[in-house]
């Protein structure tokens, strides 16, 4: 897994504009409400497969972190997480819950791909790639546990249309 710190040692050379910081201030809510998800879905998932559920809400919340620290070094106000979010699925046993893993990690996957479209500065759009590979890592492993055939997806993040 790569690192979710910012790659490179220098940060934009002016503050993000409007479009950058909307685009990473959407991708850290996704984050936030992944970090929620994984906390209840934690309560129902195979016992099998609860290594990977503490790996990828510790993956969570370390992008989570990382996005917080990059935008106050930008200057950018962060606003708190909210007290709750409605989760993607109702779980009540195995299935669901990987059901709904497999929905937060597609919904992180837009956030952060819609935060690379939005990236002019290329730290931010490097640091926006690495979260969305890290993301499409997980969707894939999600997706094959759920047996979906590809596991893959060619273009992770792409909104349904």
């Amino acid at each position: 897994m790569t690192s979710p710190t910012p790659s490179g040692s220098s940060l934009p050379d002016a503050p993000l504009d409007d479009t950058q910081a909307a685009g990473l201030l959407a991708a850290l809510e996704a984050e936030h409400a992944a970090v929620f998800a994984y906390g209840v879905l934690g309560a129902f998932t195979n016992p099998s497969r609860a290594d990977q559920v503490a790996v990828d809400s510790a993956a969570h919340r370390a992008r989570r972190d990382a996005t917080i620290d990059l935008l106050t070094s930008l200057g950018e106000t962060v606003p708190p997480p909210a007290a709750g979010y409605r989760l993607p699925a109702e779980v009540t046993d195995q299935v669901p819950a990987a059901q709904m893993a497999e929905l937060v990690e597609t919904d992180t996957a837009v956030a952060w791909r819609a935060a690379v479209e939005r990236a002019d500065d290329a730290q931010v759009r490097t640091f926006a790639i690495d979260a969305l590979g890290e993301t499409a890592v997980r969707l894939a492993r999600w997706r094959a546990a759920l047996g979906a055939e590809p596991a893959t997806l060619p273009l992770p993040g792409t909104p349904d249309e």
